[in-house]
């Protein structure tokens, strides 16, 4: 629940099953005479239930977690609580990440090896009802945006990087395999290459996905 006396500070709940990261990013936001961290979570169940008892301004969320992913997270909170403020703090730059946290609700993208006063700024102007979105984050979304790529060819290209067959996408998808064939056809022809191996290292490059 946001506030709105004038030496009201932005109450902020964090969510990152990193322990480290979670201390050392409570101790900075502490600092600052305008926040304040109400709250930490480790994984989702425990962000859903902070949230609920807490209602805080601003909610931190890495996008993943041991038990939910932050888009689960962000789809729960909003459709119980909407308006909520979420900005994911992330490691992760792939471009279809970004697009499906912003397209999912999250107010703001961050990176976590970004300066700690852009994070700061970025919290901010998320609290003040801004969506926020960075220089790098912009860019990674054109690159995207610029191979006109589907969000299904998206998710077959995130499986096939991770080594997985046309069959076994077809698994995960719950599609025919034909599909799968059609979609891979239609993303190498996309990105301008002749097999999958080629495509996995030029979406790498760009940002589409994320290789672990």
């Amino acid at each position: 629940m946001t506030n709105t006396g004038a030496d009201s500070k932005i109450r902020i709940l964090v969510v990152d099953d990193h322990i480290l990261m979670r201390i050392g990013l409570i101790s900075s936001l502490n600092k600052q005479p305008d926040m304040e961290v109400v709250g930490e979570a480790e994984d989702g169940v425990e962000a859903i239930k902070a949230y609920r008892s807490l209602r805080p301004d601003v909610v931190i969320l890495d996008m993943r977690l041991p038990d939910k992913s932050g888009l689960e997270i962000i789809g729960l909170l909003k459709q119980e609580f909407d308006p909520v403020r979420i900005l994911i703090l992330s490691s992760y730059s792939g471009g279809h990440e970004i697009s499906a946290a912003m397209q999912g609700g999250a107010s703001a993208y961050v990176l976590k090896n970004m300066p700690l006063p852009r994070l700061l700024d970025s919290i901010r102007r998320v609290y003040a009802g801004e969506i926020v979105c960075l220089p790098e984050i912009a860019r990674s979304l054109a690159g995207r945006q610029a191979l006109n790529l589907s969000n299904r060819e998206l998710e077959v290209l995130a499986l096939i990087s991770k080594g997985l067959s046309n069959k076994e996408v077809a698994a995960k998808l719950k599609l025919v395999e034909g599909t799968v064939k059609l979609h891979v056809s239609s993303i190498l022809s996309k990105l301008g290459v002749m097999d999958r191996t080629q495509a996995i290292l030029v979406a790498v490059k760009r940002g589409l996905v994320q290789l672990e």
